[in-house]
């Protein structure tokens, strides 16, 4: 078999079995066949990679880009295309970074997700989510890339809403599935739009074509005429905007947390979000065919970048300020293809997989020990009660702050996030010079709720006794509750004070309650994703930045951008590590030295607080411009629809006749011969009586 028909259908059947045979294969049978199709799907992935990044062939790995034929699908007129499987630089990056993290989200959930009822159908939904997600990163045209678009879509609804009893998953599913669907409709129109232009969905062919368009045509859209290129790259760009949870779109990833947390390291910080950038970055001929298409996405990626980082350092709950920091990083991304340098921006996607990832499971590692309690305040010296974790979050928080001594070494995140603000400042476009000055101011604030998040959970005083959830837990005054909103595992999470989970009654002064470790299928990904946090960056920075041979043609190289980053002012090269140190010594100050301060601050200024921990408030008013009317219109449209129309002269209209008619036609049926006999005489009377009168 083709590698790549198995690394993309493996997952596929594997979601298959492990769903259709639910529990009746049980817990074990079902969790192995998902786990062994991803890790299997993974295993043939790293050799395409590394393939390519050497340029030789490598074990099944050809080193350069092939296309595998599936089946024949549409052929209608000019309309034509074929399912196939299109693997280049830029599909095995995003090969190794889905498989990789999927197979370790799935290890990871043996232990995380162990006291679950419904774990087949949980370990279907992630293999069903990485088939999707596979199969949009392969796409050899548009239309394959909308199904595996949708596709993930599909999946991360159910995911999000895994726990379906707990409202607030509920709500948070249906609000991501809504808002994408926006973003959908965006994509659809430049799917459209370009097959009216290039009269094919093919990309290799409508990459081929767009530069010959730039600037040279206009397209009537909205009753006014505008630029071509610019037109089709925005309606799908406002794709990318909702999966990948840019600022106007953005509102519905936070609210996703309410998901396992397993789901939120696989969905929501290495594959879903990332599918925007992916989709930018393999049309970039198309977008360098339009300047202000690139100037559009340049500015919202950058406001993005600043708006997370911002809201990131007010939140309490462990998830919700790693969530704002994903967002803040893909804004990081968009800006990068912003400014041209593609390979930039799917550099930091690269690194972002494995420490974000990183972050999110050990997250839930701490959830786990602090029995689902997910707010930090809460929290407070564990470093000593949970190392393995506590170093985990260290690699990826020195990652993801961008640590590292010039271009001697540096953790993954130093040389990508780096490399993305140099090429803004390189740009020379005012557009990028802004990006650059708000990336920078982003990097400080990231920094600063980083280490805070780090110092609130590992360092100072245990504060567990303060938590009435945990408190209760530990002393079995319940097990779980429908209506907890806050933590993690909603209705079907058991919290349980036995040894399984490591919680005792110690005596220790912190309320009879000591955390311990996660089991080692929560600490071995934790292991494995350390190892990239720390040398991703190092190990591939070259051939992701400087090697044009890498990318062969998969992306729009701009060599003139490369070569003006190496020649920036060395107050350039060092700014990402001065406000790195300065978000560092403020978080220490804050949260350690003098842990008055954070109160003082809101004291002072409460307002900035308050608008910055409610979100800028988007919230709230798409709550007023939206939701609400869309509600008051759809109650409207009922009581004057359903009930004043349909109800009366609709089915339920016809159905008051035939009740009626049924009450009539019920006397007859008396049950008496005679009575029968008489109905039959009288039928065949009027039909002799008919056909004499004609």
């Amino acid at each position: 078999m083709n590698p790549i028909l198995a690394i993309v259908f493996v997952p596929l059947l594997a979601a298959i079995v492990a769903g259709l045979g639910n529990r009746a294969l049980g817990n074990t049978v079902a969790k192995s066949i998902t786990t062994i199709g991803l890790f299997t799907s993974c295993a043939l992935s790293w050799p395409i990679f590394l393939s390519f990044l050497s340029g030789h062939s490598f074990l099944w790995g050809a080193g350069e880009p092939t296309v595998t034929p599936v089946l024949s699908w549409v052929h209608s007129g000019t309309l034509s295309f074929d399912w196939a499987l299109r693997v280049d630089t830029l599909t095995a990056i995003m090969l190794v970074v889905i498989t990789t993290v999927s197979a370790l989200v799935h290890l990871y959930s043996w232990g995380y997700m162990s006291d679950d009822p419904d774990q087949p159908r949980f370990f279907a939904y992630l293999s069903l989510f990485t088939f999707a997600m596979l199969m949009l990163v392969t796409a050899d045209n548009l239309v394959q890339m909308f199904f595996g678009w949708e596709g993930v879509g599909l999946a991360s609804y159910l995911l999000i809403g895994f726990w379906f009893k707990k409202p607030s998953a509920k709500a948070a599913a249906i609000k991501a599935f809504v808002v994408n669907r926006v973003g959908d409709l965006g994509f659809m129109l430049g799917i459209f739009g370009t097959y009216l232009v290039f009269q094919t969905v093919s990309i290799p062919e409508i990459l081929a074509a767009a530069p010959a368009l730039k600037g040279a045509a206009t397209i009537g859209f909205l009753g006014a005429r505008f630029d071509t290129m610019t037109v089709l790259c925005l309606l799908l760009f406002v794709g990318a905007m909702g999966k990948s949870a840019q600022l106007g779109l953005h509102t519905w990833l936070p609210d996703a947390m309410e998901g396992p947390t397993p789901v939120s390291a696989l969905i929501h910080a290495a594959t879903m979000v990332t599918a925007g950038v992916f989709m930018v970055c393999r049309l970039s001929p198309m977008f360098e065919a339009a300047p202000a298409a690139l100037t559009f996405v340049t500015f919202i990626g950058a406001a993005t970048c600043f708006f997370a980082a911002t809201v990131g350092t007010t939140q309490w709950d462990i998830k919700r300020v790693i969530a704002y920091s994903t967002c803040s990083q893909l804004g990081y991304m968009f800006f990068a293809a912003g400014v041209g340098a593609y390979g930039a921006a799917m550099f930091h996607l690269f690194t972002h997989a494995f420490f974000k990832a990183l972050l999110f499971l050990g997250a839930g590692s701490v959830i786990h020990a602090m029995h689902h309690e997910q707010d930090m305040r809460y929290y407070g010296g564990l470093r000593k009660h949970i190392p393995w974790t506590f170093w985990g979050m260290m690699a990826g928080t020195l990652a993801i702050t961008g640590v590292g001594i010039l271009d001697v070494f540096g953790f993954a995140g130093f040389y990508s996030k780096d490399s993305i603000l140099e090429a803004a400042y390189a740009s020379g476009s005012e557009m990028g010079r802004t990006a650059f000055y708000l990336g920078v101011f982003a990097a400080l604030l990231t920094s600063f709720y980083s280490w805070r998040l780090m110092f609130l959970t590992f360092w100072g005083k245990p504060r567990w006794i303060e938590s009435e959830h945990i408190q209760h837990a530990v002393h079995g005054e319940h097990e779980h509750s429908d209506d907890e909103t806050s933590h993690d595992h909603g209705h079907d999470a058991h919290a349980h004070a036995h040894d399984d989970h490591g919680h005792h009654a110690h005596g220790d002064g912190t309320g009879g309650y000591h955390p311990h470790e996660s089991p080692w299928s929560m600490r071995t990904p934790l292991v494995v994703l350390s190892v990239g946090a720390v040398l991703a960056g190092f190990v591939f920075q070259p051939a992701f930045i400087n090697t044009e041979s890498f990318w062969q043609g998969a992306i729009a190289y701009n060599e003139h951008l490369i070569h003006a980053m190496h020649g920036l002012p060395l107050g350039v090269k060092l700014s990402a590590t001065v406000v790195m140190l300065t978000g560092f010594a403020i978080a220490w100050f804050a949260y350690i030295k003098d842990t008055s301060i954070p109160a003082k601050f809101t004291e002072q200024f409460r307002l900035v607080y308050l608008f910055l921990y409610n979100k800028w408030y988007f919230d709230e008013l798409y709550n007023f411009l939206f939701v609400r009317p869309a509600f008051w219109l759809g109650r409207k449209f009922w009581l004057w629809g359903d009930v004043g129309i349909i109800d009366r002269f609709g089915p339920n209209g016809a159905a008051w006749v035939v009740e009626k008619g049924a009450v009539v036609a019920k006397r007859i049926q008396s049950g008496y011969l005679y009575s029968y006999a008489l109905v039959m005489l009288l039928g065949l009377v009027a039909a002799i009586s008919w056909m004499m009168a004609r």
